[in-house]
């Protein structure tokens, strides 16, 4: 009788040892957006969430992505078209070791610096991104705060929620994308 406490210590030890090795998702692949992203806030003070919903930005990632992932980092690449210019290919590149990641964007105004952090939860990867944008209105800088959390639901499903940080004072909004694999 004195051993089957023992055993039960044993026992849990050795679980949380084999569930806490258990390997990181693999995201890697070309990923398809399978539905417009539903909003889980409004965008705007006062209407329903489903109303808001077509009008917000989803993942910011675009609706094709390329996702290559290994031990050491995550990228994400996406085209942008338009109807006059034909950029070349973004790529956002992130550690996955806690470090500090930067990617530089040209924007309509010029570059456009942004910081992010990986972090793992279980087999959700947490990806929160800083951005120090010029409000030229007020004549300062100001800096805005984006979360991705994405997980996949299935092995040819991904999903990407997106909470966005209240800016200027307005509401926080998240966003919930699933993309296919294929």
């Amino acid at each position: 009788m004195r051993r089957s406490p023992l055993v039960a210590l044993w026992l849990t030890a050795v679980l949380h040892t084999t569930l806490s090795a258990q390997p990181p998702a693999d995201f890697s692949g070309r990923w398809t957006l399978d539905a417009p992203a539903i909003a889980s806030t409004p965008a705007v003070p006062g209407t329903p969430a489903a109303a808001a919903a077509p009008g917000d930005m989803g993942s910011g990632w675009g609706s094709t992505i390329t996702i290559a992932q290994d031990t050491k980092r995550l990228s994400v690449e996406y085209a942008i078209f338009s109807r006059y210019d034909l950029q070349p290919p973004l790529t956002f590149t992130y550690p996955l070791d806690g470090s500090v990641g930067r990617n530089t964007v040209m924007m309509g105004r010029g570059e456009q610096t942004e910081a992010s952090r990986a972090r793992w939860e279980g087999q959700t990867l947490i990806i929160v991104t800083t951005f120090h944008i010029a409000d030229r209105g007020a004549g300062k800088p100001f800096t805005a705060e984006l979360t991705r959390r994405l997980w996949l639901e299935s092995p040819s499903a991904l999903v990407v929620e997106v909470t966005r940080a209240g800016v200027l004072g307005g509401p926080a909004s998240t966003t919930r994308s699933v993309y296919r694999k294929g």
